[in-house]
């Protein structure tokens, strides 16, 4: 699965749960859990509730979900009794393969952004991440002989990459591949999987929470301690190491919306004297180098996700100005020398902006 990257979660809870205002009302607690089988990333759940009964029963629906999603997502293994990613493209130019109706919808969705927003985000591009794949595992365990891919290869796997071609019946649930296409869903899989998992826990009565997927975090609700309007969400700083203190570059504060990241700082190797991170350009068939980082704020995870590599391939002033297209949807960027670039709305919810959590 795509970019694990993390977006650091500023919490800034405290130990226990705030009382509201009257005795009549309920009383919430704050509880945290977390699981790593999914998505190849740390998720963590947090959230208010009434008793640790009702929070685990939300959690344990939220991993299940995960896990099944997950296999449905995963392109490299195959399950019992499922027809997944791998399973389609294992039939690549054989017959169509029926899958699960949360498959379809990710891949109508992605094809609607992909014609709608921009063509870069392209889960058909699996013939050419399939070779950078291999080139990054090989460079990250010899790094001495670490290599870059032949860019004929490239090409010759870029003919293959037309999200036009990945054929859905929504009739029959099927889908279907011409020879030697792949799909590689990583660019959205878990921003998508984060929405739907928290539309559902929603719809089930958790109000206010927070569902952390590697880089794509999804807020429900406001915090319910009594005291704050609004979570705050850290910005990873690229150049942070694991064991330093402040990761973060700034702190975004929302209510019902998702925080996505994409940025050049994990899954990378160096080969040639360049440093080759895993966001490829559909254009170039080279990993991006118009920034460090990108980072969105949109209601929809999934959305933000895609938007996360979309924005990321594209120059600045074209990246904003799809930025500025898009309603409900902000961003920053962090440029090559560490500069912050951020749309109006999103400088209105930063905290170097002077935006807090009780605004």
């Amino acid at each position: 699965m795509k970019k694990n990257v993390v977006v650091i979660i500023t919490l800034m809870l405290l130990l226990t749960a705030c009382n509201t205002s009257t005795p009549s009302e309920p009383e919430y607690n704050r509880y945290t859990n977390s699981f790593l089988d999914t998505f190849n990333t740390l998720t963590v759940v947090i959230g208010y509730t009434e008793t640790e009964e009702e929070f685990n029963n939300y959690f344990d629906i939220i991993h299940q979900r995960f896990q099944d999603l997950h296999a449905l997502y995963d392109i490299y293994n195959d399950y019992e009794g499922i027809n997944n990613i791998k399973t389609i493209n294992d039939n690549a130019g054989i017959k169509p393969v029926e899958v699960h109706e949360d498959l379809i919808n990710l891949i109508l969705t992605s094809q609607k952004w992909n014609a709608e927003i921009g063509p870069r985000t392209n889960i058909a591009l699996g013939p050419v991440t399939k070779i950078w794949n291999k080139y990054r595992n090989e460079g990250i365990d010899d790094p001495e002989n670490a290599k870059i891919p032949e860019l004929g290869d490239l090409q010759r796997a870029a003919q293959l990459t037309d999200i036009n071609e990945v054929i859905v019946d929504k009739e029959n649930n099927t889908v279907f591949l011409q020879e030697g296409m792949s799909l590689d869903v990583g660019a959205i899989a878990k921003g998508y999987a984060v929405e739907l998992v928290s539309n559902e826990v929603e719809e089930m009565g958790f109000i206010s929470g927070i569902i952390s997927g590697g880089g794509n975090v999804r807020v429900i609700g406001k915090p319910l301690d009594g005291v704050r309007a609004r979570w705050g969400i850290g910005i990873q700083d690229p150049d942070a190491s694991i064991i330093s203190e402040n990761k973060n570059l700034d702190t975004v504060f929302i209510t019902d919306a998702s925080v996505v990241s994409s940025g050049d700082y994990q899954r990378f190797y160096y080969a040639d004297g360049q440093y080759l991170h895993h966001i490829i350009d559909p254009d170039t068939l080279m990993p991006g180098k118009y920034y460090r980082a990108v980072t969105i704020v949109a209601k929809d995870s999934g959305l933000a996700d895609f938007l996360s590599t979309e924005l990321f391939l594209m120059p600045y002033e074209e990246s904003f100005a799809l930025a500025e297209s898009l309603d409900g949807v902000e961003v920053v960027w962090v440029m090559p020398d560490g500069e912050l670039r951020a749309t109006d709305g999103m400088k209105a919810i930063m905290s170097s902006h002077g935006a807090t959590s009780t605004d």
